[in-house]
């Protein structure tokens, strides 16, 4: 059984788009634009009739009304006169004097504390940011370092008598964008 492919009409989507008609030309929305229309002018309109109702503050100031009338009688109205402000406080601060009981053992530090920056295989590498330490006015030292894994350099600050002072090198140094400083006791 043979089949003539040849004078065979086309079947399937790409023959139906062929045949299909040409959309209709596409129409206006009139209805919505002669509603945004007429919204805008509604509003003008409502702008113009509110323009003189606002009178500036300067135009409303008038002279006040002198009462002419007994002075017995009062206008209920009326406010009470301004109380008169009295501060003591500035006076029973500059006498109060404020004292912290601090117990000796929290003023002993552990012991002086160093704060590691970074950690390097190449030499070249920490000196280059014990460098940049050194521009912010911080001496760093670059310890050599051999453990297991090989030969480390290390940059290290310090020592530090109390964590305080390691903390305020620490903001410094962040400051720049050098956020991977730790602080630990000393350990020669």
């Amino acid at each position: 059984m043979s089949r003539d492919y040849a004078n065979r009409k086309p079947r399937g989507p790409a023959s139906r788009g062929s045949r299909k008609k040409s959309a209709p030309p596409a129409r206006k929305p009139w209805l919505l634009i002669a509603i945004v229309v007429a919204a805008v002018a509604a509003f003008g309109y409502f702008l113009w009739s509110i323009k003189g109702s606002a009178e500036a503050p300067e135009a409303k100031q008038t002279e006040p009304k002198t009462q002419t009338a007994s002075p017995a009688k009062k206008d209920p109205n009326a406010l009470p006169p301004m109380p008169k402000e009295e501060w003591t406080y500035l006076e029973e601060l500059e006498k109060k004097q404020v004292e912290v009981d601090v117990p000796d053992d929290a003023m002993k530090s552990a012991g002086p504390y160093q704060m590691q920056c970074g950690s390097f295989r190449k030499q070249e590498q920490a000196e280059e940011m014990k460098a940049v330490i050194a521009f912010q006015g911080l001496e760093a030292q670059v310890r050599r370092v051999e453990g297991s894994s090989g030969v480390w350099f290390k940059v290290v600050l310090g020592p530090f008598e109390r964590k305080r002072d390691g903390e305020k090198a620490k903001h410094k140094l962040q400051s720049i964008g050098m956020n991977g400083c730790r602080i630990w006791l000393w350990q020669n």
